[in-house]
């Protein structure tokens, strides 16, 4: 069987398009950045957004795709924010998510799962409709705290992670299923980088 597995990966590798190769290395560059609290992860985000609407839509995975709109909405807002975000618009420093904002993100996640996923259902020939609209709730929660700067982001990312991998895998799109099993690794990084940061004490304000 594994001989198998890497057969076929070697030959889609041959035909994979550039297109998804350069919107992987992307995606992994906005990620890491993002766990180093470096502002540019918000352009290379929308570079890495645009591509991935062509390869999405190829897939079939058209939840994802229209996802991809919203993250590049969300990474112009997340970037002012986080220049600007901050109290007498400094810039954004970590914080925990509010219970507001989580029992906001559940009542949406759950609605748009049932909801969105029912429309693909019926209307269109996506794969995998109700797990592919849970994928991209999660996905909008997550991004919106990350813009947020809440810690809790990178739990969401790790949970949705889990999922995407093997969805992608079996949607043929094996180096991006690959590109997720490294968010994995980033996203828990993430968290203790920002969980880190949060606990550090404040520097001392200079007269």
């Amino acid at each position: 069987m594994l001989l198998d597995i890497s057969t076929a990966f070697a030959q889609y590798w041959h035909t994979t398009t550039r297109l998804e190769l350069v919107a992987v290395v992307t995606g992994f560059a906005c990620v890491w950045l993002a766990a180093r609290e470096s502002i540019w992860n918000f352009p290379v985000a929308v570079v890495s957004c645009l591509l991935y609407i062509f390869v999405y839509y190829g897939a079939k995975l058209y939840s994802d795709c229209y996802l991809q709109g919203l993250f590049i909405a969300l990474s112009l807002y997340g970037w002012y924010e986080w220049l600007y975000g901050g109290r007498d618009s400094t810039e954004l420093g970590v914080t925990h998510a509010t219970g507001r904002e989580w029992l906001v993100s559940a009542f949406f996640v759950v609605n748009f799962t049932l909801g969105f996923g029912y429309y693909l259902h019926r209307h269109t020939d996506a794969s995998l409709p109700y797990l592919d609209s849970f994928t991209t709730a999660g996905s909008i929660v997550a991004q919106y705290l990350l813009t947020r700067k809440r810690l809790e982001n990178w739990l969401l990312w790790v949970l949705v992670d889990v999922i995407y991998v093997p969805v992608l895998w079996y949607k043929e799109l094996y180096p991006t299923s690959l590109l997720y099993a490294l968010y994995l690794g980033l996203a828990a990084y993430g968290y203790w980088q920002w969980r880190r940061d949060l606990r550090a004490p404040a520097a001392p304000a200079i007269s």
